[in-house]
């Protein structure tokens, strides 16, 4: 972590500095129409593995109509400082009530009691739903992107009556485990990439990648975005081993794989790379640069909260909670991110969002939709704040 900072190349209307957010971190967070007093806010999580960076080409756009935007590096990121990023960290401040906790007291110390929108991207899109969830009075609308949410994990109900008709029990859970349990059966072996991402041995795969870190990255990048042929997405029938195997295998890998081997296969040529308008080679060194000198572990500790049933269970607490402000979704139509875990999104419309307003499929994007069409994501979040979110 002693590298040198290297300037970030932000377009002239961002501009960057540390906040404390009063939750123990010094948040790196960028900002765009923070020139004019008094203007409604609209906060954007990353997701991973990238940055606050990653919202560089919609910021502009949003703080021309009149808001003011801060993207963060979250908990564990980039120039965030403040979190302990070891695989021995106490995984208790990367669980999702202190991530909403981490963006409650930096809209505070920014000077807002309520903010017009929270935007999350990946895994800021469950960030941002649990905003939703415990400070509805705060934010005042939701836009998840690319990861639908199905809610939070339930109690049991109404088991206590000897009419077996009349209970109802969350099964979800159960039934993805013993799905990614049944990947390790199959012909030939697979695993889930949550739970290599929750191993110890992940960091050190992608940090120390056999053909550079920069390499690895862009395949990453070049496999789940639409350049990529290879993403035709579509929903799952059930949530059993043999479905979640359509998946690719950045999704699903082969048992043997890491996750540099995985995207290899696929990686572009230096042509795709060098004509790769959405993650120029400039961009793409900003990303590489960072996670050279921070690793990923700080991220890949979200993931170990999140195939961890012990903290899934405290979750409970909010057991029946919905989003009841008003909440779209956003996501490219070449992203397989809204399928990854069948049902998904059909209970965040349908049960999990009160006042869901319209879920995007956005042509000639895939997973990193905000990068690949900043224009059009641009135009619909403002869409929706102007005719579908409450007047601010």
């Amino acid at each position: 972590m002693s590298d040198p900072l290297i300037d970030l190349p932000l377009p002239e209307g961002i501009r960057a500095r540390n906040v404390d957010n009063g939750n123990g971190l010094s948040m790196h967070v960028l900002e765009a129409g923070f020139d004019a007093p008094d203007r409604p806010c609209i906060v954007l999580l990353h997701g991973f593995p990238e940055l606050a960076y990653s919202w560089r080409k919609i910021m502009l756009p949003l703080a021309a109509a009149g808001y003011h935007v801060i993207a963060p590096d979250q908990r564990g990121y980039g120039r965030t400082t403040g979190a302990d990023t070891s695989f021995d960290a106490d995984l208790t401040p990367f669980g999702f009530p202190n991530l909403v906790s981490d963006v409650l007291g930096l809209v505070s110390a920014l000077g807002y009691r309520r903010v017009a929108a929270v935007v999350g991207h990946d895994f800021g899109s469950p960030v941002a739903a649990w905003c939703g969830v415990i400070r509805p009075d705060v934010f005042a609308s939701v836009v998840m992107m690319s990861a639908p949410f199905s809610g939070p994990p339930a109690f049991a109900f109404d088991t206590a009556q000897d009419d077996p008709s009349r209970a109802r029990i969350d099964v979800t859970a159960a039934l993805m485990k013993d799905a990614v349990d049944g990947l390790a059966l199959l012909d030939p072996p697979r695993k889930h990439y949550q739970w290599y991402y929750s191993g110890p041995q992940a960091d050190q795969d992608m940090r120390h990648a056999p053909r550079g870190l920069a390499a690895f990255l862009r395949a990453y990048f070049h496999v789940k975005s639409a350049d990529w042929a290879g993403n035709r997405p579509h929903a799952l029938d059930g949530v059993t081993a043999d479905q979640l195997a359509l998946l690719p295998t950045y999704y699903v890998m082969n048992a043997d794989a890491t996750m540099p081997a995985t995207v290899a296969e696929h990686e572009p040529s230096e042509k795709q790379a060098a004509s790769c308008a959405w993650l120029t080679n400039s961009d793409l060194e900003i990303y590489a640069s960072e996670y050279a000198r921070t690793g990923f572990q700080g991220g890949l500790n979200w993931y170990r909260c999140g195939t961890d049933a012990h903290r899934a269970a405290a979750l409970r607490t909010w057991s029946g909670a919905t989003i009841d402000v008003p909440a779209c979704f956003i996501a490219g139509s070449s992203d397989w991110g809204m399928y990854q875990r069948p049902g998904d999104f059909d209970a965040m419309r349908l049960l999990t969002c009160r006042n869901f307003r319209a879920a995007h499929l956005i042509e000639g994007a895939g997973h990193w939709v905000q990068q690949e069409q900043p224009a059009t994501v641009a135009s619909r979040i403002l869409r929706f704040l102007r005719q579908d979110a409450p007047a601010f």
